[in-house]
């Protein structure tokens, strides 16, 4: 069986920078067990599978670890390659998945995702947060993840985290944020628990971030980047119900999986 495979490069305008996604689609689905099985072996924070065609789709993502519940680079990876290969010249498509439908669109050079919103909730910090972040949040928050809130970008760039003391906090991933320096906010994204120690640009992560920030800021419309090593760029708004968050995608690679 040949299935085919692109490495796409996403929330970036540059090779090697954002957050590298593989993307295959599929005729039909391969059981579960084989899906993680590619996706560990790609060793990449993520893998979308996806299958159908006329601008519907049905999507699922898989972590070096484990299935995951929603990923938004991998799915703007997605969206680049029904856009530039597959359906070239389409301008949007939804994809059916586990969190709903989720739309992307293009615009311009960006593509933006549309998703859910994710608000958190004040929480109190769990006893060992400060311990394994390597410093105290000022507020902590959690929708399903946990959100630690510090006063500058500085805070957040120096943070290093424990992370195998970190895999025993009761949350999917773990969010630091603060305000930046030259944007809206920043933010880094952790998630050993699933194979993914530090996120390089995190969509999903987005759909907390926006309706926190945009209430915080008193703004619609905000600008971040996630200052992880390879870092990433989004240009996001808050809709309500929804998050639309946007982000450039370059292809790196396209081959062919042999199973």
């Amino acid at each position: 069986m040949r299935i085919p495979i692109y490495h796409i490069d996403a929330f970036t305008s540059r090779l090697f920078g954002g957050n590298p996604a593989a993307v295959c689609p599929l005729e039909e689905w391969l059981d579960d067990a084989t899906l993680q099985a590619i996706a560990t072996e790609n060793n990449l924070p993520e893998t979308a599978f996806f299958k159908g065609g006329g601008g519907a789709y049905d999507i699922r993502w898989m972590s070096p670890a484990r299935e995951i519940d929603l990923c938004g680079h991998a799915t703007l990876a997605s969206g680049h390659v029904i856009f530039e290969v597959l359906e070239r010249g389409r301008r949007d498509v939804v994809f059916h998945s586990k969190s709903g439908p989720l739309r992307v669109e293009k615009e311009d050079d960006r593509l933006v995702l549309e998703f859910p919103s994710r608000p958190p909730k004040p929480v109190p910090a769990p006893p060992l947060l400060a311990t394994i972040l390597g410093r105290a949040p000022k507020e902590v928050l959690k929708a399903r993840d946990l959100l630690a809130v510090f006063e500058s970008e500085a805070d957040v760039l120096a943070l290093k985290p424990d992370f195998q003391r970190m895999t025993t906090l009761d949350t999917f991933g773990v969010i630091v944020t603060a305000p930046g320096s030259d944007v809206d906010f920043v933010s880094r994204f952790f998630a050993p628990a699933v194979g993914i120690p530090e996120d390089p640009v995190t969509g999903s992560a987005h759909c907390t971030l926006v309706p926190f920030w945009s209430e915080r800021l008193g703004k619609k419309r905000l600008r971040a980047r996630q200052v992880s090593a390879r870092g990433g760029d989004l240009v996001l708004e808050d809709l309500g119900e929804r998050v639309r968050i946007g982000g450039r995608t370059v292809q790196y690679l396209e081959g062919t999986l042999e199973l």
